[in-house]
């Protein structure tokens, strides 16, 4: 296993090497968010060996059986939330994550500014944004965005760096992309957390400074069981 996630990781690597230097922006100014989600801790760590050190988890639960005793071993790795949270999960998250990418409705973000306010732990934070407008998936419309920014940002005193996207599935990911990145010019955000295994390249292109990528590192996911987010 760390000789294929090891090897996997660097084709990953490279093809964000090739892909920031054909968009004429250098490599180092995007991050690889490992997406390890439904993957086992022996594979995490397989991960972090080869030197790969910001990870993704969905799920509250699920990072807190991995990651704590994983920080023990390797203290500066990073724990992003990048799937939907539950207020019940804010304190949970608050204490476990170092970043939350999916702020995505005002009661969320009241939930983290008392949390973060209350513990003196100021997380950094994304507002997810939902570029479709899908009604089944989390993430503000892009139509409220700005005012949400402002909000989080002048009213809570949320720390938030930037914006994340997920483009409905089947469809071009280029226009969510650049919408995505002209709500971020707007309000003066450097984060761009956008594109996934099968369209980091293109994400890449607009602006990305965070692509999230876990098959093209891990493999095909495996599946688990329903349960409390």
């Amino acid at each position: 296993m760390e000789e294929v996630i090891a090897a996997n990781l660097q084709a990953v690597r490279a093809r964000i090497e090739a892909a920031s230097r054909s968009a004429g922006r250098p490599a180092d100014v995007v991050t690889l968010v490992a997406v390890s989600k439904t993957n086992p801790q022996s594979a995490v760590r397989a991960a972090l060996v080869a030197g790969q050190r910001v990870f993704g988890e969905n799920r509250v639960q699920e990072a807190l059986e991995k990651f704590p005793g994983l920080r023990n071993e390797f203290p500066d790795l990073a724990l992003h939330l990048i799937g939907p949270l539950q207020t019940n999960k804010v304190k949970e998250a608050v204490a476990h994550f170092d970043v939350i990418e999916t702020v995505d409705r005002p009661r969320l973000a009241e939930a983290l500014a008392r949390e973060m306010e209350r513990t003196g732990r100021h997380l950094r934070c994304l507002i997810e944004v939902n570029t479709g407008e899908e009604p089944q998936k989390s993430g503000i419309f892009p139509a409220l965005a700005d005012d949400f920014i402002i909000d989080c940002r002048d009213r809570l005193g949320l720390q938030i760096e930037g914006l994340m996207c997920v483009p409905p599935h089947g469809e071009e990911p280029s226009p969510h992309f650049a919408l995505l990145r002209e709500i971020a010019r707007r309000q003066q955000l450097p984060v761009l957390s956008m594109g996934m295994s099968a369209d980091f390249e293109i994400a890449i292109r607009f602006g990305a400074t965070h692509v999230r990528v876990g098959t093209a590192i891990f493999g095909a996911r495996k599946p688990i069981a329903v349960a409390a987010k």
